[in-house]
């Protein structure tokens, strides 16, 4: 469980905004587990809002920073900045992780709590929308993610859209993803997945959502096959 005693000023030093409304804060540190059974507000409803917020201003970051891009690239770069690890990597600079309120059955650490982090950054930034407008969202945003935007943490080329194409290269059939499993509670759960290829060893992968293992998995099987993401059209 976070260390729920500390006062909130530090973090907000470290977002950059000090609340006027308390509440606010309080809602976007809270998890549902340490809500069962009370009227305490959760993060899910400011996550939601900030998760719309936050891909406007990113969006907005991207289409100025970058003029020679087309949509497709454009498209990319966001995904890449509004995924849940890079959002939770901004809430552990922000240091969130000590100020979270968890109930007793959620541990604190590991995949899940990462999933967590993710989800708090953007009831965060929902909050300090709903509490000071676009206009200082927008500003924390930048702030946050202006790093990750010009030094990108994984290639652009993402590894299904690179599997797919080294595929199509070679004749062979779209790569066919099949979910294997599926575990931990509702709110957090974890998927296998693998990736066939006809003529090749299924690839498997966990993620915290569909999406991510379906990703992890592409990316198993071109690095096993020695096929680099920088690779035009799959050639190497």
């Amino acid at each position: 469980m976070g260390r729920q005693n500390l006062d909130v000023s530090a973090l907000e030093k470290r977002i950059g905004h000090s609340f006027s409304d308390a509440a606010l804060i309080a809602a976007a540190l809270t998890h549902m587990s340490a809500a069962a059974g009370s009227k305490r507000e959760t993060y899910q409803r400011l996550e939601f809002l900030g998760d719309r917020v936050l891909g406007l201003v990113v969006a907005q970051m991207l289409y100025e920073a970058f003029p020679g891009a087309d949509e497709g690239e454009l498209s990319r770069r966001l995904a890449d900045l509004v995924r849940k690890e890079s959002c939770a990597e901004v809430a552990m600079d922000w240091g969130v992780q000590d100020f979270l309120r968890l109930g007793e059955s959620e541990k604190l650490g590991g995949p899940a709590n990462m999933a967590i982090l993710g989800d708090v950054c953007e009831s965060v930034i929902g909050a300090v929308f709903i509490d000071a407008g676009y206009a200082k969202a927008k500003e924390i945003v930048t702030g946050a993610f202006e790093g990750l935007m010009r030094s990108p943490r994984r290639p652009l080329r993402d590894p299904k859209t690179a599997l797919q194409e080294w595929a199509q290269a070679r004749g062979l059939p779209v790569p066919f993803y099949r979910e294997i499993e599926r575990s931990g509670p509702d709110h957090a759960p974890e998927f296998t997945v693998c990736v066939e290829v006809a003529g090749f060893p299924e690839a498997r992968a966990k993620g915290l959502a569909k999406r991510l293992a379906e990703q992890a998995a592409a990316a198993k099987f071109l690095t096993r096959e020695g096929i680099g993401l920088a690779d035009q059209k799959g050639v190497g």
